[in-house]
């Protein structure tokens, strides 16, 4: 029996997130200059022709998923600008993070890809400047989130956007220990990742 388009359109998008998730861990482990496209297919458990039908080149494919991480990020700012407390955001928010790290490595791979999309690829490509600003999006809103959260006392004081980054460097730090420690990797608990915005017990 013939294949329906909805059953075609669900094998494509299997085979694509089978590339993005193969491309991903490789590039977080290796670079993505030390990577290459049959490594990516290898991985993935398909042929390079079939990669190629999705992606026409390793640019394309690395663009695709930091795209993707950049929206994952601006979501982010976006909802650290509601007008809900700024202790339950961010605690929220840490814990995703950290049911995230330790439940699998797709958090920490595409935090190092967001990385290395600062300069693993020209420096006047688009792409590029467009994961800059979003970055920058998310420290100001963490930044605007923290002096709320002080003006209400329920973050300890200090300079508000020194601490947003402390906050998100910590995290990236963390990330790239998971994917070079591996099993000896041990993520710390969320008082652990907060205890610089509840110093006073909040």
């Amino acid at each position: 029996m013939p294949r329906t388009k909805e059953q075609f359109e669900e094998m494509r998008n299997a085979t694509r997130a089978k590339i993005q998730s193969a491309a991903m861990q490789l590039f977080a482990q290796q670079g993505f200059g030390m990577t290459n496209v049959q490594e990516i297919a290898d991985k993935a458990g398909i042929s390079i022709g079939l990669l190629y039908r999705h992606y026409k080149t390793k640019d394309e494919l690395f663009h695709e998923l930091a795209e993707f991480a950049a929206a994952g990020l601006a979501r982010v700012a976006e909802r650290f600008q509601s007008d809900e407390s700024p202790s339950v955001l961010m605690k929220g928010f840490v814990q995703e993070i950290y049911e995230d790290m330790v439940s699998g490595d797709d958090l920490a791979n595409l935090m190092i890809l967001m990385s290395q999309s600062f300069h693993s690829i020209g420096d006047t490509n688009d792409g590029q400047n467009g994961v800059v600003t979003v970055n920058k999006n998310l420290i100001m809103a963490t930044s605007k989130l923290i002096k709320r959260g002080q003006e209400l006392d329920e973050f300890a004081a200090g300079d508000s956007y020194e601490m947003a980054m402390f906050f998100f460097s910590f995290i990236q730090g963390l990330a790239e220990m998971k994917v070079k420690m591996k099993d000896d990797f041990v993520m710390p608990s969320p008082s652990i990742l907060t205890a610089f915005l509840f110093s006073k017990g909040g």
